[in-house]
């Protein structure tokens, strides 16, 4: 496999369409100077900048489907609050936000980060502050999100699942929109990026856990341990029925399992002086997710994702890759 296969992939892009459903956030990045140190408490204090609204979780991976050439239906429950609005006039051209539930009971999921830095230097996260969605989620909202689900998978090419714990997904509900696809004779490829219940999730296409992920799943350590990470990686094969397990290792790359084939590790692309990684789970997974919709192998599609992580752990904050970037990436590498 060379270089012109990953450009051949990239050319292919274009025209497929991805189902996201799950957990769209919206991601508030606050900017400040540093003025001085209080005399209150020994902190920071912050002439404010400015605030950044975008779409983190599924609609982060949504956008950077769209970035990538693709085109993407976002099926998520958002309030009907202002981040609720600012999240979906943040989202790309190319992601049709008509699956969206807006919910009046329910408030949108806030991540806050304070960015502090001089004139003259990079701003960097000093603190997050979390704010969950509040609110119950009734009924008629839980069914009004499966039905614009299963609408949204039914006119995809692959679906990607973006569970970051908030409630709206489950196994249970993946395993129902995967029985709709199969009775309507539409099989697609169907993966997951579970932040909790990687285990949870059973006979889809793919996962796309980090290492630490895979350790808190399995109580294990697996540092630089060639040997650990092999039987992890298999384990989860064997318990979740997978059809591939892409590991992502930061600095060290990723390592892709397949059933009866080698273990096929890529090392990282670019500098391992990586300046963020807010959202690179979420590029990797829109990444592999459009390559599978445009008929790569699991290979191509993980060297692909390759790429991508690599490109956006150098960029601040919640951020997309775009083809040209990957194309540019591709090119540089070989």
């Amino acid at each position: 496999m060379d270089s012109a296969d990953v450009l051949a992939l990239i050319d292919a892009l274009p025209g497929r369409r991805v189902a996201v459903i799950g957990d769209a956030i919206a991601d508030e990045f606050v900017y400040g100077r540093v003025a001085r140190v209080s005399r209150e408490a020994p902190v920071l204090i912050l002439e404010y900048d400015s605030t950044q609204v975008v779409p983190g979780g599924a609609g982060n991976a949504a956008n950077n489907i769209a970035a990538m050439g693709g085109s993407a239906l976002l099926a998520a429950v958002i309030g009907r609050d202002e981040p609720g609005r600012r999240l979906m006039k943040a989202l790309h051209r190319r992601v049709n936000p008509r699956p969206l539930v807006r919910s009046a009971r329910r408030s949108t999921t806030i991540k806050t980060r304070i960015l502090a830095g001089g004139i003259h230097s990079a701003k960097q996260q000093v603190v997050r502050i979390d704010r969950l969605a509040g609110g119950s989620l009734d009924k008629a909202t839980r069914d009004a999100f499966f039905r614009s689900a299963v609408s949204a998978a039914l006119r995809s090419d692959a679906v990607l699942v973006s569970d970051y714990g908030g409630g709206l997904v489950s196994p249970a509900i993946v395993s129902k929109i995967r029985g709709e696809l199969k009775r309507a004779g539409h099989p697609v490829p169907i993966l997951v990026d579970s932040r909790y219940r990687l285990l949870s999730y059973s006979g889809l296409t793919a996962c796309t856990p980090n290492e630490s992920e895979v350790e808190q799943a399995l109580d294990i350590r697996i540092n630089d341990d060639a040997r650990v990470l092999e039987r992890a990686g298999r384990r989860i094969l064997e318990e979740t029925k997978m059809q591939a397990v892409l590991i992502t290792r930061g600095s060290r790359g990723m390592a892709l399992f397949v059933p009866g084939a080698p273990t096929v590790h890529i090392p990282i692309f670019g500098s391992d002086e990586i300046a963020d990684v807010t959202g690179a789970g979420d590029t990797v997974m829109a990444a592999l997710t459009l390559a599978l919709a445009a008929g790569a192998t699991f290979e191509l599609a993980a060297r692909l994702a390759n790429y991508a992580g690599g490109l956006v752990v150098m960029k601040r904050g919640t951020a997309t890759v775009s083809a040209a970037e990957l194309r540019d990436a591709v090119a540089r590498d070989t």
